[in-house]
């Protein structure tokens, strides 16, 4: 009866998991068979949970009848040994010789590897009755599953399970994340036998449904799921979460995550079920989850508004000296950290003036996602070289604003830092020559005023005079020659 009740477990396949100190063992059925009898490949972790496992291979000559699993636990001399089985069950569709070939399949991560064999089917074994002590328990004779009298009665179990989309908020401003997670939830008391079906295939088509145009996407990247122990109304369920992800809405439209469907194998299980015969029957079911929407809220009134982040944020700043001189450079990173959407902070705005001359930094970002919340830091690394001598607060240099969700106000993070310049004014040195050049580089230098005639009327008459003497004397000598 026991190896009955464990094929009652929630059966987690596709799923890989770093497996220690564990054996894996393939074990094939008989080489020689009656028609009417079944063929078997088990597949048996020793020392470890059975996380996850191939397909069985599809062999030419046998149809695939199903799968059962069994457990067990020994303690021997207070050494403690544990072993889990699942079994695939092949009947024959012929007499004759059926070729099962080589075949390899990964069991919690590790590749098995079995030659292969040659099972001969003979004709149908004929069996005579005999007293079971279980007989009374299952009424029926555990070979009739492959040929017999009877055929196996599966039935439908209620199962004690759903699918849910949850989130950690249920309204956001514009900009602040909320975390969003769909999870297959079952009961504790479930005894339906359950197992994920190309979880990764469904999962890309989910996403496109699920995933709002209207904001930006930190995803958590679950690789590894495991079953996590919750309770919800007084009732304790085990919760394995399918995905994870943050999302930051760009604009004041609500985020709205509509019902996806997963679907699951759900077996029937036998009626009467037997050591010997197949004792469930694959099935599918799709389970919805329920439509989810979640309010944006517009920030409050602020000139920078549509230029701020949104998160809790503070400032972590490092300067390589606190006093220089003019004209030689110093480093200062501006850096912000917190919880928010780091990827969206922009750099502090610099109030810049004639005492110092900045360069656009050099950024740095780093975040981490877990837990459901989205941290991270941006460094912003400057150079900058100041001109002219004094005490500088910093703070009047570099700020940073930004809106904080915890109490829906306006911050910001300033500079803390004062740097102490001495040397000679830079701010209007320049080099200049005493050669002005060409022609074209003193036309800057000329006196371009206009300036009025009327004063030199009689220069002008006794030029004029002397111009016309010179052409009278210049003709009397022309004609006398």
């Amino acid at each position: 009866m026991k190896s009955w009740i464990f094929t009652f477990c929630f059966v987690l396949t596709g799923l890989c998991s770093k497996v220690i100190a564990q054996e894996i063992d393939v074990k094939l059925g008989p080489n020689e068979i009656g028609e009417n009898q079944a063929w078997t490949i088990t597949i048996t972790v020793s020392n470890e949970r059975l996380q996850s496992y191939d397909d069985f291979p599809d062999i030419e000559g046998f149809q695939k009848r199903g799968t059962s699993s069994s457990s067990s636990t020994q303690i021997i001399n207070g050494q403690i040994s544990s072993s889990q089985s699942i079994t695939m069950t092949y009947v024959p569709q012929r007499q004759g010789q059926v070729n099962v070939p080589a075949f390899t399949m990964t069991v919690n991560g590790k590749k098995i590897s079995s030659p292969g064999t040659t099972v001969k089917v003979g004709a149908p074994v004929q069996r005579q009755r005999s007293r079971d002590p279980f007989r009374s328990l299952f009424d029926r004779d555990p070979f009739d599953d492959f040929g017999g009298r009877g055929e196996t009665e599966f039935i439908d179990i209620d199962e004690d399970a759903f699918l849910a989309l949850t989130t950690n908020k249920k309204e956001i401003y514009v900009g602040e994340g909320v975390t969003a997670t769909l999870s297959f939830f079952v009961a504790e008391s479930n005894r339906a036998p359950l197992q994920f079906y190309e979880l990764g295939k469904q999962l890309s088509g989910i996403l496109k449904d699920l995933r709002p145009e209207n904001c930006w996407e930190e995803n958590f990247n679950i690789e590894n799921i495991n079953g996590e122990s919750v309770e919800i109304n007084r009732k304790r369920y085990t919760q394995y979460k399918i995905y994870q992800g943050a999302f930051y809405p760009l604009n004041a439209e609500n985020i709205n995550f509509p019902q996806v469907g997963l679907e699951m194998i759900k077996y029937k299980v036998a009626r009467n079920p037997s050591f010997f015969g197949q004792n469930r029957q694959e099935d599918f079911k799709t389970f919805y989850s329920k439509p989810k929407t979640v309010k944006v809220k517009q920030l409050p009134p602020h000139p920078l508004k549509d230029q701020v982040a949104v998160g809790d944020y503070h400032l972590s700043e490092e300067i390589n000296l606190t006093e220089t001189e003019t004209g030689q450079s110093f480093s200062y990173q501006f850096g912000i950290y917190g919880e928010g959407n780091v990827s969206a902070v922009n750099k502090p705005m610099i109030d810049s003036d004639d005492n110092f001359d900045f360069y656009e930094p050099n950024i740095t970002q780093n975040i981490n996602r877990r837990g459901g919340r989205v941290t991270g830091s941006k460094s912003f690394s400057y150079y900058g070289i100041p001109k002219e001598p004094g005490e500088y607060k910093l703070g009047d240099y570099f700020q940073w604003v930004f809106f904080n969700p915890n109490n829906g106000k306006y911050d910001t993070l300033k500079s803390e830092k004062i740097l102490r310049v001495t040397g000679e004014s830079k701010k209007n040195e320049s080099i200049q020559s005493n050669d002005l050049g060409s022609f074209y580089d003193d036309i800057e230098f000329a006196d371009n005023t206009l300036e009025s005639l009327d004063n030199d009327v009689w220069i002008q008459l006794l030029a004029n005079l002397l111009i016309l003497g010179m052409l009278v004397t210049s003709a009397v000598i022309f004609l006398k020659k």
